[in-house]
Order: structure tokens, then sequence, then C-alpha cells
């Protein structure tokens, strides 16, 4: 699948601001491009999404992934493990995510947290309140709040992505520990 809008013509000054800082222009941005507002709101979100500092980051990363391999949004799923790589989070459960319930390299918590947000994707959400009590216990309310907020934007943005048809760019070619694709074959799921 290709984008399905042409490219935007981006300024000069973010396309170099871009590629200094990803080495190209990420794709999600040449889709939204023809609408700076669409542009301006996402990006000032996303920067405040990360700044959160009350929750565990590597538990909102694999959030993120997690929501990205269920929708479908490649390029989320890319360049999330990409920037695990560059925050030092353990790059063999980032690489395990989109086939998490066959791992074993996850904590309870974690593989709590893995559920969470594929309850929060579900269409209704599937969150039930077991275990919502269970991260509540053990996040406490501010933290189960951020990543439960971080959930949502993973959502606005993998879901934004997937419909303009934006892809992967190869970001995680660069980590040291290759990508699980997602399980194509039903079986059991792996008990934590």
């Amino acid at each position: 699948m290709t984008l399905r809008v042409p490219k935007a013509d981006l300024s000069a000054e973010l396309s170099e601001s871009m590629i200094e800082q990803y080495g190209l222009v990420p794709e999600p941005l040449e889709a939204t491009g023809h609408h700076p507002e669409v542009v301006r709101a996402s990006s000032e979100m996303g920067a405040r999404v990360t700044a959160w500092d009350v929750a565990d980051d590597s538990l909102k990363t694999f959030a993120h992934m997690a929501v990205a391999a269920q929708v479908g949004c490649s390029w989320c799923l890319d360049i999330n493990y990409f920037l695990a790589q560059h925050k030092n989070l353990d790059l063999t459960k980032a690489s395990q995510v989109p086939r998490w319930r066959e791992s074993d390299v996850f904590t309870p918590l974690e593989r709590d947290v893995l559920e969470y947000a594929e309850g929060m994707t579900d269409t209704p959400p599937t969150v039930t309140d077991e275990l919502a009590a269970r991260l509540l216990d053990r996040l406490g309310p501010p933290a189960l709040v951020e990543l439960t907020a971080a959930i949502a934007f993973a959502n606005f943005s993998t879901r934004n992505n997937a419909a303009l048809g934006v892809k992967s760019q190869g970001f995680s070619d660069a980590c040291e520990i290759p990508l699980a694709g997602r399980r194509t074959t039903p079986g059991p799921a792996a008990t934590a």
C-alpha cells in the first residue's frame, strides 16, 4: 500500500530538522503536512505524552507498540522499537511485543499493561474491571491515568497512520535484535 494522500510539500527548514533527527522525513508528517494545524496539534500532543513521567517509560512504549501491532500501523511499531533502543529499554521485550501472548519474557505487570492496551484498542473496548483493578493496585491512580492517556494517544496516531496508508520506513533495521512478527496461526497463548 502507498500513501492515500500525496506527500505534502514541507518547508526546507522542517525537512532538514526531521532529517537531522531521524535521518529522513517521517512519512506521517509527509501525509498530514497538508493541514498544518493537524500537524501542530498532533506534534504538541505527542511531545506532551512523551514528557509525562509518572508511568514507567517501558510500559508506555510497549503499550504503544501493542496498539500499533493490533491496529496494523507498521510505522508506529517500527519507530517505537527504534526509540526503545535509544531509550535503553529492554530490546528483547520490545522485539516480542507483537507476539507478547506467546512470549515468556514479560513480567505479570507488563502482560497486564499489554492486555490493557489491546483492550482499550478493541471496538468496543474490552477492558475488564479486574484488569483495571490489578493495574490500579500496582501502578497507583496517577500512573494508571497517564498510561491510559498514552494508550489513547497511541490509538489516535496508529489509526491516523493506518488510514492514511503510512508504512514502516525501516527505523528498526538499525536495531540489534529483530522485531518479531505477529503470530499468524491460532494457538494457545502463553501464560505468565
